[in-house]
């Protein structure tokens, strides 16, 4: 377990394109990084709770040659230098390489990404949320048993899930009140 790990710790694991980031398709340059509506409200809101961030992220952009991982490096060395301007602090990003076609551990919906996330980390699915914009980041928590939240915009039509959210910010604040009651719960335990 992670030294620094400690029993209260709480994490926001986070989907990138779509999320945290305006989903360019297979974006290939660093300069074409921009926020999603509500992330930047919604990292704070959730880091002001005392949560802390790990991004994980498809980027199949690689097996298909779009671009290859030093771009992706410096793709994700920007978006953590615009995220710390905000004040935001992203711990660490996971993320799987490989194309739908790969039969890897790591490419969500499979829970590998989030796995290696907890090991590292030392937290397990009761300390986490993930919060993604796909089928795929839905399946992810849900095999790794992390409460998954979806943004999905009110234009995406009818999406049959509980726990969906027109954009980031609306996502974050189900998170946090999602650990509030958790917590509610585990006191009223004791």
């Amino acid at each position: 377990m992670d030294e620094g790990a400690r029993m209260d710790q709480r994490f926001a694991l986070l989907d990138r394109d779509g999320t945290v980031v305006i989903d360019k398709v297979y974006l290939s340059d660093p300069a074409g990084l921009e926020f999603a509506p509500g992330a930047i409200e919604g990292l704070r809101l959730m880091r002001d709770a005392g949560l802390r961030f790990i991004m994980v992220t498809n980027q199949s952009g690689v097996a298909r040659g779009y671009f290859d991982e030093k771009t992706l490096d410096g793709i994700h060395a920007r978006l953590r230098t615009m995220l710390a301007g905000e004040g935001i602090d992203l711990e660490a990003i996971y993320h799987c390489p490989h194309g739908p076609w790969d039969d890897c551990r790591c490419r969500k919906p499979r829970p590998g990404l989030v796995l290696d996330a907890m090991a590292d980390f030392g937290f397990s699915p009761d300390d986490a949320v993930l919060i993604g914009d796909s089928d795929a980041d839905m399946g992810a928590a849900a095999a790794a048993g992390v409460k998954g939240f979806r943004i999905a915009p009110p234009d995406a039509g009818k999406i049959a899930a509980p726990d969906v959210a027109a954009d980031f910010a609306g996502a974050a604040r189900r998170a946090v009140d999602y650990f509030n009651l958790q917590r509610t719960k585990k006191q009223s335990c004791m």
